[in-house]
């Protein structure tokens, strides 16, 4: 090796930057091998949904029913009280009758509740409203 100090100062730059360079390499590399890992598994999720697109798109439709299925009555028992109420009656009541049927205090805020709740019912096909206001089940 050369005893000149310039030459032995930048071979030594020349060693520092090898290591660094060789540290940074390193890194690179573990780093790709990650991003490699991660492509993978990208891959073969994009396979399986292919797999299921092409699967689904192979099912036949389905038959159409003869009757449209309408939603069930609701689960609050508000609902089962009503319409007990007004099956007992047997004829179309109003929401103030409800009230009064349920033995419910007359006030605003209880007939506008069942009335939101007959309204509902009657969306779903489970009453009718023949007029205005008067709710009764279908048929009758």
């Amino acid at each position: 090796m050369s005893q000149n100090p310039q030459v032995k100062a930048v071979l030594e730059y020349v060693e520092t930057r090898e290591h660094e360079l060789a540290d940074q390499t390193a890194q690179l590399r573990e780093h790709i091998e990650e991003l490699t890992g991660q492509l993978a598994e990208l891959d073969a999720e994009s396979e399986n949904l292919q797999v299921t697109r092409k699967t689904l798109l192979s099912l036949p439709a389905p038959a159409p029913t003869a009757e449209p299925n309408r939603p069930g009555v609701p689960d609050h028992p508000a609902y089962q009280q009503i319409l007990t109420a007004l099956a007992d009656t047997g004829q179309p009541m109003r929401a103030r009758d409800l009230c009064q049927a349920l033995d419910l205090p007359i006030v605003p805020k209880n007939t506008e509740g069942i009335r939101s709740k007959l309204k509902r019912l009657v969306t779903r096909g489970i009453l009718t409203e023949p007029e205005p206001g008067l709710f009764t089940p279908p048929g009758t």
